[in-house]
């Protein structure tokens, strides 16, 4: 699976840091053409530094999936530059504990809730949306990779909006396989656990109890460690090529083994 996604063109959003770096750059490292997309100018810029330096083809993008119209215009501009679009790889995410600190049900604020699903859950359906005709035009593979959570199966502590926000996605990738399967084009997503990324070590740091916290993160798990970025990637490069070409609609659990015996609420 070494160049598994030759030639492809593929846009990941959230490439800005974290799993979304990790992934942008073993895409392109892959032989994938990266269209590396974050609200951070210059996060993705250093992404695409890596991506360019390397020898590899990536291209900067800079959106707020906020908005309808700029996720409309990344997709013409992606397919413009890269001849189509054959993977759209969904990673932008943000948890609550990245915008307040009373994250807690009965405390979160109405504005960080609609913030958390306009991110995490509403501009994956518009990429999604946006993305659709471009990849019904696709004759190299045509998927899409989204990025769920274990907070889809189970909830963490002062994390109500990521983990409705994480089931969310998980319901919509099965929807759009269901609907999108008559144009070939495929849809899956991973659900990690806890990962070394910039959000797990925010969440960590705010947590109030940083011991129960440390216990559902690598307490949890049966590898005792963290996950590194670089492993979701090749998860993701997996999911996005031809390797992959039964399956749709599924969700894969990278997670160090956390769901298979216990969870987080045992």
């Amino acid at each position: 699976m070494g160049n598994s996604v030759t030639g492809k063109s593929i846009i990941v959003t959230g490439a800005g840091s974290g799993m979304g770096r990790a992934c942008a750059i073993e895409m392109a490292r892959q032989g994938g053409k990266v269209f590396a997309v974050d609200i951070n100018l210059q996060a993705v810029e250093e992404t695409v530094a890596q991506i360019i330096g390397e020898g590899f083809v990536g291209v900067v993008h800079q959106c707020d999936l906020r908005d309808p119209e700029q996720i409309k215009a990344m997709m013409a501009k992606a397919a413009e530059l890269f001849d189509g679009i054959d993977v759209l790889h969904n990673n932008a995410a943000v948890h609550e504990t990245d915008l307040t600190a009373q994250t807690s049900i009965e405390d979160l604020p109405d504005d960080v809730w609609d913030k958390v699903y306009e991110i995490n859950l509403r501009a994956v359906w518009l990429a999604i949306k946006y993305a659709a005709p471009y990849l019904k035009a696709s004759k190299r593979g045509p998927a899409i990779v989204n990025v769920a959570s274990t907070g889809a199966f189970v909830s963490y502590p002062q994390a109500g909006a990521y983990c409705a926000t994480k089931g969310g996605v998980l319901m919509l990738t099965k929807a759009a396989a269901v609907d999108l399967a008559k144009y070939g084009i495929r849809c899956n997503c991973y659900c990690p656990g806890a990962i070394d990324t910039p959000m797990v070590q925010k969440y960590y740091e705010a947590a109030p109890d940083k011991d129960l916290i440390l216990t559902v993160m690598t307490g949890s798990h049966l590898i005792p460690r963290l996950g590194r970025p670089e492993e979701i990637a090749k998860l993701a490069c997996f999911l996005a090529s031809d390797d992959s070409s039964f399956i749709t609609g599924a969700a894969y659990v990278i997670d160090g083994g956390t769901l298979a015996w216990r969870g987080v609420n045992a």
